[in-house]
């Protein structure tokens, strides 16, 4: 019997057989399908597509002009019609590029302080590829933070900074140092690093450490240290933010020239809810008010702000020359890891969580007013394990 090949044999056998053939992308295809799909995960994460307005965080107002985009364009409709199981191609919401009102790609790309580049965001060229991607995969795979409403304050602070300049985005090149409180841009999205386990040397005699890291769309990591490093290196859009510019927060010397323009108070809850109730030496609101105290805790009992009850104020500092919203910013930062989870139902029964609730000692508290008036405060944040403020230089 003569040797008969596959094909032959299969033919003799009379099996009809179809040779099915494998489709490869070129890759621009295969950017626009990576750059779809972190428009899926984000409508995964959020619940909802991607949208315009100033109101949204930057990320997502990026997204949402791409998905215009991708919704636009016929090849790519037809490219990604198989992988759309959101129904985001055909949503009703599509908006002709021409017709978005909110923020043109220039804007956009401003706002981010170069975090993408300045490439036309059509050309997708800072999407990561799918081996870049299944390298982040193997780094870390990221699980939603149950805690984060302790870490939104922060980020919504650094977007609010970036806006003003106070602070700038780099390439993470030359340095390379990671520490607890840092802020970086990875994969297009915030990331802050909440902890910094003990250091230990790594297989290749390198020090390294376990981190805790917070995502601004909700999710968080526990990576290690080289490894945060290694996804930002490859990250071409990888940033490190820079620490706020904090400025003149206070005058120098007091006399009888200088006019106070606030006072920081610190506030006691007189709640009988049964947490705050035993905890309530430890338990205090953290404002900053240009007019008088007393007026503003007037209304304490009928203000979810106050939990809905009378507070005391159990500590005052009077400022000069003092930007407010800045300092109140450098509050949230600092206590970010003490904030109070609590959620109370207001008068009409919604449930209301209230912020700058903070479950910490009065001395930090005081400590930290001292650091802000000396300038020492800028690489300082709040430990709870040890209800201490601690420098993370």
């Amino acid at each position: 019997m003569p040797n008969l090949s596959d094909d032959e044999l299969l033919r003799e056998l009379g099996v009809e057989y179809e040779v099915v053939k494998v489709r490869s992308h070129t890759p621009r295809e295969e950017r626009i399908i990576v750059g779809f799909e972190e428009i899926q995960n984000f409508v995964k994460n959020y619940g909802h597509a991607p949208r315009h307005g100033e109101d949204n965080n930057i990320f997502e107002r990026m997204y949402a002009v791409r998905l215009d985009r991708l919704r636009e364009q016929e090849d790519c409709r037809a490219l990604l019609a198989p992988l759309d199981n959101q129904g985001l191609l055909s949503g009703e919401e599509i908006t002709q590029i021409d017709s978005v009102k909110t923020l043109n790609d220039d804007d956009l790309l401003a706002e981010l302080e170069g975090a993408i580049g300045t490439s036309d965001i059509t050309e997708l060229r800072y999407v990561r590829s799918r081996v870049e991607i299944q390298a982040a995969e193997e780094i870390a795979n990221r699980e939603r933070c149950e805690d984060f409403d302790r870490f939104r304050p922060l980020f919504e602070q650094v977007e609010r900074e970036l806006k003003s300049g106070d602070r700038q985005s780099r390439p993470f090149s030359k340095d390379a140092s990671i520490i607890k409180g840092n802020f970086f841009i990875l994969g297009g999205q915030l990331a802050y690093v909440a902890e910094k386990g003990d250091e230990f040397k790594a297989p290749n005699g390198h020090p390294d450490a376990r981190l805790r890291v917070i995502y601004s769309n909700g999710t968080e990591s526990n990576l290690l240290l080289r490894s945060l490093q290694r996804a930002l290196y490859k990250d071409e859009a990888g940033r490190r933010l820079t620490d706020p510019d904090l400025g003149a927060l206070f005058s120098g010397t007091w006399d009888e020239s200088d006019v106070e323009s606030g006072t920081i108070y610190v506030l006691r809850s007189l709640s009988s809810d049964p947490f705050v109730a035993e905890h309530r030496n430890l338990i205090h609101k953290i404002g900053v008010t240009g007019g008088k105290v007393e007026t503003r805790i007037a209304n304490a009992v009928n203000d979810s702000t106050y939990l809905l009850a009378d507070v005391e104020v159990v500590a005052t500092y009077k400022l000069a020359s003092i930007n407010r919203t800045k300092l109140e910013g450098i509050f949230h930062r600092i206590f970010a890891p003490a904030q109070l989870n609590i959620t109370i139902h207001d008068q009409f029964g919604h449930p209301v969580q209230p912020k700058e609730w903070f479950l910490l000692p009065l001395h930090v508290i005081d400590e930290a007013v001292s650091r802000i008036r000396d300038g020492s405060i800028t690489n300082v944040v709040y430990e709870p394990k040890t209800a201490s403020l601690v420098e993370y230089l």
